[in-house]
């Protein structure tokens, strides 16, 4: 992808909407802040909302796509789903249906790779956790790390459910974003 003007349309959940803050403090500001630097026409449009989940998004997601000209949809979501313990073929159908939306109009698309808490059995985890790069390699889309990675397992970067990232924790998020962004406009 060549590295000029990039508009990215980010469809997530409370991890990327800067649950329990304002906006302005965010990874999603901070990286817009920090690219501009580097990439001056790189514009990350934040359509994440708090308890998405892979179904909600496809549903929204034809209004977003007619609404929005961009060069690629970063998808972060199943999050929510594999919390409420929602079947992995639902998933997995709604992630490659919005695959599917978007590469109808020549969009490229990342697609996020999603932890969850073991708490539903290791079948489950197991199942839930390959999902997502076994729909990369099948519908060949970019699949970024788990992005919160570095904080996750630190409470001390952890709002108190431990669920969400704190204020602390979002320019270390930041810093991934923007190495993986380097890297994929090259």
């Amino acid at each position: 992808m060549p590295a000029q003007a990039t508009t990215v349309l980010l469809l997530g959940d409370s991890l990327s909407a800067s649950y329990g803050m304002q906006a302005s403090k965010g990874w999603v500001s901070i990286v817009q802040a920090q690219m501009a630097d580097t990439n001056p026409d790189f514009k990350l449009l934040n359509f994440s909302a708090s308890g998405e989940t892979t179904g909600g998004g496809k549903a929204r997601l034809p209004r977003l796509l007619d609404k929005n000209n961009i060069d690629v949809l970063w998808i972060e979501l199943g999050g929510n789903d594999g919390l409420r313990g929602y079947p992995t073929n639902t998933i997995s159908n709604n992630l490659s249906a919005m695959i599917s939306m978007a590469k109808q109009r020549n969009i490229k698309v990342i697609l996020t790779q999603i932890q969850i808490p073991p708490n539903l059995g290791k079948r489950y985890t197991s199942l839930f956790v390959n999902l997502f790069p076994n729909i990369a390699t099948k519908e060949v889309v970019t699949l970024m790390p788990f992005f919160i990675e570095q904080v996750a397992l630190k409470p001390e970067l952890m709002q108190n459910d431990q669920v969400h990232p704190n204020e602390k924790a979002q320019p270390i998020i930041a810093n991934v974003v923007v190495e993986f962004f380097t890297e994929y406009l090259k």
